[in-house]
């Protein structure tokens, strides 16, 4: 019975020991987080729009295309680090890329966006973060990728940076054959 006091820590101890470096080799993406919003319809919603002051509605910006929706602000510093990769997506055919001004005052963003150079072909105000909270934004940048039937196909949490963007980019490939 002693033995068993002796053995029985030391056994505890290196299951524990197991069970840390299990953890430490698996490998565990924090940008993959799950969003209950892949493979259903994207929400629809109607703002302002940022530079024309005109209604921006989902009906008319969405369906014909492939639609890289990246919710941004002038705020958020990693949003200014993926900015290039954004213009990037911007450039290439059958890819419209839509902005969703998360939380920030309009102005801030139009001076920001005439400095770094403007990729959306729309950017919809998000003044209160209710649209955010409709795709299930937790944190920005994030970015999805709506197909042409409007399903949200795939989500990128975080920025999308130089090690993501090819990926990112095959992906939007995939849903477009």
């Amino acid at each position: 019975m002693r033995k068993f006091f002796y053995i029985f820590p030391l056994f505890v101890f290196f299951c524990i020991i197991i069970v840390f470096f299990y953890f430490l080799i698996i490998k565990q993406d924090p940008s993959e987080l799950p969003s209950s919003l892949i493979n259903k319809k994207a929400p629809r919603f109607e703002t302002l729009s940022l530079f024309n002051n005109e209604n921006f509605i989902f009906e008319k910006e969405f369906g014909q295309e492939i639609v890289v929706v990246n919710f941004f602000a002038t705020w958020c510093g990693p949003c200014r680090v993926e900015h290039k990769y954004i213009i990037n997506l911007s450039k290439e055919k059958g890819i419209k890329v839509i902005g969703i001004n998360y939380k920030d005052d309009p102005e801030k963003a139009i001076q920001w966006l005439n400095e770094l150079g403007n990729p959306y072909s729309n950017i919809a105000i998000d003044l209160n973060g209710r649209i955010g909270m409709d795709w299930g934004v937790y944190g920005i940048p994030e970015t999805f990728i709506v197909n042409k039937n409007n399903i949200i196909r795939y989500r990128q949490a975080g920025p999308i940076t130089k090690e993501v963007y090819k990926d990112f980019f095959k992906r939007i490939k995939e849903i477009n054959k």
